[in-house]
C-alpha cells in the first residue's frame, strides 16, 4: 500500500514533490506556513523546502517555493545518465573481483 498524504483543502497544492531533484538539490522535506499565522507573517506564507545538494552532503537548505528552480528535461536526463553510468561502472568493478577471488568461475 502507497503512503498517503492528505493536505487540507484551504492549502494551495504543493508544486515540487519530494525526492525531486532541483537545480539547488533533491528535495527532502516540505512544510506549509499557512497564511494568517505568525509564520507565514514572519517569513511569508505558503509551501517551503528542505533539499539537500547532492546525495553525499550533509548540509540541508531551506527554500520558499518561489525560490526553487527546477531542473530541465535535458538537466534531469544528464543526472540520472551519469548515475546510472557510475553504477554500472561500480557493477563492472565488483564482478571482476567477484572473479579473480573465484579464479575465474562463478559459480561459487
Amino acid at each position: 500500500m502507497q503512503p498517503t498524504i492528505s493536505i487540507p483543502q484551504h492549502w494551495d497544492y504543493p508544486r515540487f514533490a519530494l525526492d525531486q531533484r532541483t537545480k539547488d538539490g533533491i528535495i527532502l522535506g516540505l512544510y506549509y506556513y499557512p497564511y494568517g499565522t505568525e509564520l507565514a507573517e514572519q517569513f511569508g506564507g505558503g509551501w517551503r523546502y528542505t533539499l539537500m545538494p547532492d546525495k553525499n552532503s550533509d548540509e540541508l537548505f531551506h527554500f520558499q517555493e518561489s525560490q526553487i528552480q527546477p531542473l530541465s528535461p535535458q538537466e534531469l536526463f544528464s543526472q540520472i545518465r551519469a548515475e546510472i553510468d557510475f553504477y554500472q561502472q561500480q557493477i563492472a568493478i565488483r564482478q571482476h573481483q567477484l572473479l579473480a577471488i573465484t579464479g575465474g568461475s562463478t559459480n561459487g
